[in-house]
């Protein structure tokens, strides 16, 4: 249903959004204690928002930009594009907590951006998609484009009743294969993000990418990605045994109120029954003794394709959803275009050159 008018002003008020807005750079002060003023923000902050992934993403050329818009803070990855000017991606952001509010931002964003040299603008905001808010989109002049973080739908766990009561509310599914792994002897230990360990989970990683056809990035990438989290107390490494061996490795990540299962790997030989599922309520329980209060499971199949056999994240889709069945579909990522012309010339080939030579140079994402 659209806001009306008086709560849309009550909404907007409350998040410190006014039509009015100025946005400007952060001060250093204000740098200094970014991921509290991330935290605040309408949405409960977002940990591809917080100041640690704004500096791991400098390994891929990308320059952090921390912008104050009233009171919201906007984590933005800058990167030059020779010829054209600069690309401004917000990870997850900004963190808005409505599409009326992201429509007020907007507004003030692309003049603000105009006036740096930024030739278009990728905003990956989680509001929940409906009709209203797709149609909203096009009126605000976004385009749609690929997400770059994988989880633009996701399945969530509330984590807000007691442990007891979380088991209860997991599917029958869920709950079976749980108990099944801890009579098997399944075990699932919190382990120190070393080099030894990052080694030995990137291995394996790297051996389920291979095996289900995705894309990983290098290991010092991947090692720094774990190391910098676990070392700022948001991010933890799990293994799980079987007979003494090591059959599955997570690692899963805490920003304030909210946890995310964000990566997994497992051996490719025949598994064992419900280990992964045990596993994830290690993490849960882990989670929830970090204080957060939403769990989301790191992406699944779009509600509408949960149950497409055919759909390549199948498999996924069916082991996340026994711990929940309803899939949480977000609007997605969208392009602010400011010049247009050098935006048309970056979707019809700078685009696809600068990731080719990305890739050929670094064997990585550009994004």
């Amino acid at each position: 249903m659209p806001l009306s008018a008086t709560e849309n002003g009550k909404n907007k008020t409350a998040a410190g959004i006014l039509d009015s807005m100025e946005i400007r750079f952060a001060t250093n002060d204000e740098i200094a204690q970014w991921n509290a003023l991330i935290l605040a923000n309408p949405d409960g902050g977002n940990i591809f928002q917080s100041d640690e992934f704004a500096q791991q993403k400098t390994m891929g050329a990308w320059t952090p930009r921390y912008l104050i818009a009233d009171t919201l803070a906007i984590t933005v990855l800058e990167k030059s594009v020779p010829g054209l000017g600069t690309m401004w991606y917000i990870p997850k952001g900004p963190g808005v907590g409505t599409v009326p509010q992201l429509g007020d931002l907007l507004r003030a964003l692309e003049r603000f951006a105009a006036n740096h040299g930024v030739f278009a603008v990728k905003i990956e905001p989680e509001l929940e998609k409906t009709d209203d808010a797709v149609t909203a989109t096009k009126a605000f002049g976004l385009l749609p484009v690929a997400p770059i973080q994988p989880h633009s739908s996701t399945v969530l766990i509330d984590l807000t009743p007691e442990l007891d009561d979380i088991m209860a509310g997991l599917n029958q599914k869920s709950r079976h294969a749980i108990r099944r792994a801890e009579r098997d002897g399944v075990t699932v230990k919190q382990v120190e993000a070393t080099d030894k360990n990052c080694r030995i989970f990137y291995d394996m990683f790297a051996e389920t990418a291979k095996a289900q056809g995705f894309i990983i990035r290098p290991y010092d990438y991947q090692y720094k990605f774990w190391r910098r989290f676990a070392d700022a107390g948001l991010g933890q490494l799990f293994f799980t045994y079987h007979d003494g061996k090591l059959i599955a490795c997570g690692f899963a990540m805490v920003f304030g109120e909210k946890s995310l299962y964000k990566d997994a790997a497992s051996t490719r030989e025949k598994p064992v029954y419900g280990a992964s599922h045990l596993m994830q309520w290690h993490i849960i329980q882990w989670a929830r003794q970090q204080g957060s209060q939403l769990h989301d499971l790191g992406g699944a199949p779009p509600s509408n394709k949960i149950l497409d056999k055919d759909h390549p994240h199948y498999g996924i889709g069916r082991f996340k959803t026994s711990f929940n069945k309803h899939v949480t579909d977000y609007i997605g990522a969208y392009d602010l275009p400011i010049k247009p012309l050098q935006y048309r010339i970056w979707t019809k080939f700078g685009e696809r050159l600068a990731k080719r030579h990305w890739w050929r140079r670094y064997h990585e994402s550009w994004y």
